[in-house]
């Protein structure tokens, strides 16, 4: 009876590792991209950023994770972004910016899109590639705010507010502005946009003002970035990954670790039934001053 305990448990055993083994091989090649090294060796990781930057704490912490990967040795990061709020941007911008100090180059790759966050992303890497119909730059800051003043007195309400400190309802949508309140606002939003430039200046190694000069708000094509250094060169994707590879002292076509793909409840029904990719839109209440600064195109 032991004895055929015995060979059952190693019998178990040996399945269990050769399971795991399979496993190990399967996701090796599902990781490994064109080089083609089984289980270890140097990579070069590719991270993405889609759509409106708003909420970056998943994919800073993916960054920090081939940061400190001593398999990675370079990272991409590829943009399709229109920009977002002006915070997580710049913690994204910081994360990658820890990557390069780690002794780890870091490559951009500009999608479809990659405008104001977006582009400020971007100039966190050594290397920017973008594609000749890439829009970019849009470099400034943009706060929206509604007034509806007049719809509260057709349809009889009246928004009351009690308040201790002059602009504490500073963007108040049931009034007019009043100029002190604009040159608060218009302060804030350029130093943000002076914040901007600072970055694009550093990053791309430019005179602050040479930057100023095409840091109006304007949106560019790839080659008209390239021509004005605002990217390095027009290549794919694939172009970017070789160039980190290099940059790192890599061989060619290099290993590579894909982008994580994260399953989304709400993305999936919003894809069926037609949401618009910002979700519902819907407001709680009215209010006062949540309107926050963008980096957006």
């Amino acid at each position: 009876m032991k004895g055929n305990t015995f060979r059952v448990l190693a019998a178990a055993l040996v399945i269990y590792v050769g399971v795991a083994a399979l496993f190990l091989v399967m996701a090796s090649s599902r990781r490994g991209g064109e080089g083609g090294q089984a289980l270890f060796g140097p990579r070069v990781a590719i991270v993405e950023l889609e759509g409106m930057i708003a909420e970056v704490d998943d994919l800073v912490r993916e960054v920090k994770s081939h940061r400190e990967n001593p398999q990675v040795k370079a990272v991409v990061i590829r943009i399709n972004s229109p920009g977002g709020v002006v915070a997580p941007t710049q913690e994204l911008h910081q994360a990658l910016m820890k990557v390069r100090e780690a002794g780890k180059p870091v490559v951009a790759s500009l999608g479809s899109v990659a405008a104001s966050g977006g582009y400020y992303t971007a100039v966190a890497a050594d290397r920017i590639f973008a594609n000749p119909g890439t829009l970019t730059g849009s470099i400034g800051v943009i706060m929206q705010m509604a007034n509806v003043e007049n719809l509260f007195k057709k349809v009889g309400v009246e928004y009351v507010v009690v308040k201790a400190g002059q602009f504490k309802d500073l963007g108040n949508l049931s009034r007019p502005m009043t100029p002190e309140e604009r040159r608060v606002l218009q302060t804030l939003l350029d130093d943000v946009h002076a914040q901007f430039i600072d970055a694009v200046a550093k990053g791309r190694k430019l005179d602050r003002a040479e930057v100023v000069k095409f840091a109006d708000g304007r949106v560019f094509s790839g080659v008209q970035a390239r021509d004005l250094k605002m990217v390095d060169s027009l290549g794919s994707l694939d172009d970017a990954v070789n160039e980190a590879a290099r940059l790192a002292g890599m061989s060619l076509p290099p290993a590579v670790i894909r982008p994580s793909k994260r399953f989304s409840v709400f993305d999936l029904l919003r894809s069926q039934i037609g949401l618009p990719a910002g979700g519902l839109g819907l407001t709680a209440s009215l209010p006062t001053f949540r309107t926050l600064l963008y980096l957006m195109d």
